[in-house]
């Protein structure tokens, strides 16, 4: 069998796996986005609660900010495909 022969399926293979990765990138970096978003503004919410002394209000506003931006970027990749 001829090397050529042999490398034939690790090229496919090869190639399929670089096909999902790039059709995915798109929805990996909206799912980072709405993690990044939620601890983001969470984090600025306890941040603002410690200052003010108004516990657990801001924090509360800043998850709830952050899952309605991290959502819509979500809906705004997936709707773009």
């Amino acid at each position: 069998m001829a090397k050529k022969d042999r490398d034939l399926p690790l090229t496919r293979t090869t190639q399929s796996f670089e096909e999902s990765v790039n059709r995915s990138a798109s929805a990996m970096g909206a799912s980072y986005t709405l993690v990044g978003a939620v601890l983001l503004l969470g984090g600025i919410g306890y941040g603002v609660d410690r200052w003010r002394g108004t516990s657990p209000w801001f924090l509360l506003a800043g998850l709830l900010l952050g899952v309605v931006i991290g959502f819509y970027e979500l809906v705004k990749v997936t709707n773009r495909r």
